[in-house]
């Protein structure tokens, strides 16, 4: 049990990271923070979608935290554990503890917390942990697949431009 690593995205994967580009730019747009989530079932077909709501809910109001909260509602632990929660951004401590709880089976982002650090630095709508999703994982006693951050370049420029200016 515990964390179980996956090396590399598949095209598949990189296909729903850059739908969620498009969901974190239309948050943007709407003046909230550029993130988002999608869940995608076993088939590939996406279930929901959500993005960050910093704007009308606060800091706790993520992407990842809302659409899993509204999933656990709707599907059975037994479906959502044949799901897969896609993000732009590696998910933090507060919405993988959510993904955890929620029973998703299987995590995938683009670009690591460390980077979006570097990117934030120290603006305060987004005080970002330094402890990367695996590690809340291992802490844990199920089992989660995770993959990322994306090794392709191009792919994540895409995700990275989402956040250009925005923190400054």
């Amino acid at each position: 049990m515990g964390l179980v690593l996956e090396d590399r995205l598949t095209a598949e994967d990189e296909r729903f990271l850059l739908l969620c580009n498009e969901k974190a730019l239309q948050a943007r747009e709407s003046g909230n923070h550029p993130f988002a989530a999608l869940l995608v079932d076993k088939e590939g077909r996406v279930l929901m979608s959500s993005h960050n709501e910093f704007r009308t809910g606060g800091s706790s109001y993520h992407a990842e935290t809302l659409l899993t909260l509204r999933a656990a509602k709707k599907y059975s632990p037994e479906v959502l554990a044949e799901c897969t929660l896609y993000t732009n951004f590696e998910p933090c401590v507060m919405c993988t503890g959510a993904v955890y709880w929620a029973n998703i089976g299987r995590i995938v982002y683009g670009v690591s917390e460390r980077e979006l650090l570097r990117l934030t630095g120290d603006n305060e709508e987004n005080p970002t942990f330094s402890l990367s999703c695996r590690d809340v994982i291992r802490a844990g006693q199920k089992t989660l697949h995770v993959a990322g951050p994306s090794d392709n370049e191009e792919l994540k420029a895409v995700l990275l431009k989402a956040h250009e200016g925005f923190w400054t």
